[in-house]
């Protein structure tokens, strides 16, 4: 799938608060999406996961503290093609019976800038078997409260990662010499989370 993740994963986000001054937030899954697109034959394909969990903690006077992690249900890729779903889940691609999550914890977030309230998040993606570090640009839209009162905070991430890196080497051959799937997958992930 030329740009897929999950991933993602995100996605997307917990921590240990390692410090007493940043906020914790648990992602929210209703309002919270999980997204990718990949190239297939000569258009692009929009996927989803529909069951994660994550946590961030996260304060914008001290970003170098900055701790996510979170965990995809693989088995609940949804690319509104039952049939695709179905082979997405089988040793082809995400392997479910095997390796049911899809993880991401965090180890750095360098590069903040505090105007834009953006910078590169790095951490260590677990796919089927292997741990590979990706970078994810993000962004820390706000915190505020909603008409109930609950402190709500919202991040974006967004990034690149390649299948093949994760043993998801099928595809098919087309008349015309190019491939099915392509190999990198787009990640996109917009997060609502809950002051804990």
């Amino acid at each position: 799938m030329k740009r897929l993740i999950p991933f993602a994963v995100l996605t997307l986000a917990l921590t240990s608060p390692s410090s007493s001054l940043a906020d914790i937030f648990k992602v929210d899954p209703g309002h919270t999406a999980v997204t990718f697109k990949v190239s297939h034959i000569f258009s692009r394909v929009s996927g989803r996961f529909d069951s994660f969990q994550g946590m961030i903690q996260f304060d914008e006077k001290n970003p170098g503290e900055t701790k996510v992690e979170g965990v995809i249900q693989a088995s609940t890729i949804n690319t509104n093609n039952v049939k695709r779903d179905k082979h997405h889940r089988t040793k082809d691609f995400f392997y479910v019976e095997k390796y049911p999550t899809i993880t991401f914890k965090s180890t750095k977030l360098v590069d903040y800038n505090p105007g834009k309230r953006t910078g590169k998040l790095h951490g260590i993606l677990s796919m089927r078997g292997v741990d590979k570090e990706i970078v994810l640009e993000v962004a820390y839209l706000g915190t505020g409260k909603d008409p109930w009162g609950n402190v709500k905070a919202g991040f974006t991430a967004t990034g690149t990662i390649n299948r093949k890196d994760f043993g998801m080497v099928w595809n098919e051959t087309l008349d015309s010499g190019g491939l099915f799937v392509g190999d990198e997958i787009e990640i996109e992930i917009d997060a609502e989370a809950n002051a804990q």
